[in-house]
């Protein structure tokens, strides 16, 4: 009889939950059926990568493995902010026509705003993230409209690194957008979003190609990669995303 793992490292596909990932696991799996199983640290639908599986007595530990520091790869789309700080998320501010002319201008403007995300910060919570307050998740309280003040805590960015930025069409965008949103399983506003970004991309006054840049990032337990990219455009003077989210080492653990 083959012998279960008390922890397994599982790489998460985009548009996938935590638990539909644990949970197809669990069913590929079927000597994991009747054992308790949880996932230390969640990923966000459209985020991928790296996921601790705790099995069994290991489940008690979960703790320890939550506190771990994380590292992801992400790229930040510039022109559009979202009410989710992703892909996933209604459009609520969108800058028309060209706002870099290039992207050496680009580089250089992130460089200088490099210094302000690392070591230790205050970070606010996305309201659309699982975080409760009076018991009930932040994005209960966005869905609703009621007001709720979001708590922050603090982080640390130990290490941010640009790796590259590109360009990309927006005809492209939009094919790219709404095929990974259609991932995504369950009730996320999804045919909401893609008919908001459809507007908003095929408007003839949006402009025709839009910056990316891609980064790695080694952070602390509890960084909202999402609130970085958000934050980035907001000191740039410029609304951003996160286009994609990998999350590549929690700890000594990686997928490689």
């Amino acid at each position: 009889m083959a012998k279960t793992l008390n922890k397994i490292l599982l790489n998460k596909k985009e548009g996938e939950t935590p638990l539909e990932a644990l949970e197809f696991f669990r069913a590929k799996n079927k000597i994991y059926k009747n054992l308790p199983m949880t996932y230390a640290g969640r990923l966000d639908p459209m985020a991928e990568g790296l996921m601790i599986i705790l099995t069994g007595e290991e489940c008690k530990n979960k703790e320890k493995y939550l506190n771990f520091d994380k590292e992801y790869e992400f790229q930040v789309l510039f022109g559009f902010t979202t009410d989710t700080y992703d892909i996933l998320g209604k459009v609520i501010n969108i800058r028309h026509g060209v706002y870099f002319k290039n992207k050496d201008i680009l580089e250089k403007e992130i460089k200088k705003i490099f210094k302000e995300f690392l070591g230790k910060r205050k970070q606010k919570y996305p309201i659309y993230s699982s975080k409760t307050v009076n018991g009930q998740p932040l994005f209960s309280y966005a869905r609703s409209g009621e007001n709720v003040e979001i708590p922050e805590r603090e982080v640390e960015i130990k290490s941010l690194k640009l790796i590259k930025i590109q360009s990309i069409k927006k005809e492209k965008l939009l094919r790219d957008i709404e095929k990974r949103i259609n991932k995504v399983k369950g009730d996320f506003r999804q045919k909401e979003i893609i008919k908001i970004w459809k507007r908003n991309l095929n408007s003839p006054k949006t402009a025709s190609s839009f910056w990316t840049a891609s980064f790695k990032v080694k952070c602390s337990s509890g960084t909202y990669v999402r609130s970085i990219s958000n934050e980035m455009g907001e000191k740039l003077g410029i609304p951003s995303l996160a286009f994609s989210i990998k999350r590549t080492k929690i700890g000594k653990y990686s997928l490689k």
